[in-house]
C-alpha cells in the first residue's frame, strides 16, 4: 500500500506541473494576441498587466493593424445582426480607445467612450471627460463592449433615423452620429471618415471601394498625440508657442494623451 501510495502522489504531482504548464500557454498568446477570441475575452489581472504592456509597446501604426485584425470579425457580426456598418463600427472604436491603448479600454474594456448614463446597471469607473470625474461604463471583455455600442445605438430613438441610411454609407453614419449627439468633438465625422478610407475599413461593409467625397483641408494642420510627446515637444515642432497651442485647442493644463488631436495653426 506505501509504494501504491507513493506512486498515487507521484501521479497526482505530475498532473499539477502540466497544468501548470499550461497555465502559462496563454502569456505566449498575449505577447501577440492576434486569435480574436483568445485576446478579447476577460483575463486575469497578470495576464491583463502582459496585454497592457503589449499594446503600449506597439507604435500608432502597428496598433491600429492590430486592433483592425482583433476586432473586424466581431464588427462585422454586429453589423449582420444590428444593421451597423461595420466600418463605422470599427471607427469608432480605433478613435473613442486609442486603437485599444486608452486607460478606459485598458482598465475597463470600454472601447466606445460609453458613459454611464440613469438606466446603466453594470460597473462604473470614473474618468476627466466633458466634465471633471464622470461616469464610464465597465466591462467584463471588449465583446460585452462591442455588444453593448450595438445596443446602445438600436435602442435610443435619437439614433432611429440611422437605420433609414444605406448600410454602407459611412460618410452619412458618420456624419449622422455627430448630429444624434454621440460625440461633441465637432471634428468627430471627419475622424471616422478618415479612419475608414486610410485603413480601408470600408471593406468589411462589403463596399470594393471607398465613397466619393470633397476633400477637406479642416483635419490638414492638427498633429495626433503619440507616445512620448509633450506640448513643448509638439510647439518646437511646429514653431508655435505652448500658450497658444492651449489657446487654440481650449487646453486647461499640459496633460495630453496618445491618440488626442492638437490643431496647431488657428
Amino acid at each position: 500500500m506505501r509504494v501504491g501510495g507513493k506512486i498515487y502522489l507521484v501521479l497526482i504531482f505530475s498532473i499539477l506541473m502540466s497544468s501548470c504548464s499550461l497555465l502559462k500557454l496563454p502569456g505566449k498568446i498575449i505577447k501577440a494576441p492576434l486569435n480574436l477570441k483568445r485576446s478579447i475575452t476577460k483575463k486575469s489581472d497578470s495576464k491583463s498587466n502582459q496585454f497592457e504592456k503589449f499594446i503600449r509597446n506597439l507604435s500608432s501604426e502597428e496598433r491600429k493593424k492590430w486592433y483592425i485584425k482583433t476586432y473586424s470579425e466581431l464588427a462585422i457580426q454586429q453589423m449582420k445582426k444590428y444593421k451597423i456598418p461595420a466600418s463605422i463600427i470599427l471607427a469608432q472604436g480605433m478613435v473613442e480607445s486609442a486603437s485599444g491603448s486608452s486607460n478606459l479600454a485598458l482598465k475597463s474594456n470600454n472601447h466606445f467612450g460609453i458613459k454611464c448614463h440613469q438606466e446603466w446597471r453594470g460597473k462604473k469607473v470614473y474618468h476627466d471627460d466633458d466634465k471633471k470625474n464622470e461616469c464610464f461604463r465597465k466591462y467584463n471583455s471588449p465583446v460585452d463592449s462591442y455588444k453593448d455600442h450595438s445596443e446602445f445605438l438600436t435602442t435610443r430613438g435619437r439614433y432611429s433615423f440611422l437605420f433609414r441610411l444605406p448600410k454602407d454609407n459611412y460618410i452619412k453614419w458618420a456624419n449622422g452620429l455627430k448630429k444624434a449627439g454621440y460625440a461633441t468633438d465637432p471634428n468627430y465625422p471627419k475622424k471616422l471618415i478618415r479612419t475608414i478610407e486610410e485603413n480601408k475599413l470600408w471593406k468589411f461593409d462589403g463596399s470594393k471601394k471607398p465613397l466619393k467625397q470633397k476633400k477637406s483641408k479642416e483635419l490638414k494642420n492638427i498633429h495626433t498625440v503619440q507616445r512620448g510627446d509633450t506640448l513643448y515637444s509638439i510647439s518646437k515642432k511646429y514653431n508655435i508657442s505652448i500658450e497658444d497651442i492651449m489657446k487654440i485647442n481650449n487646453l486647461k493644463n499640459n496633460q495630453i494623451s496618445v491618440g488626442q488631436e492638437i490643431k496647431y495653426v488657428n
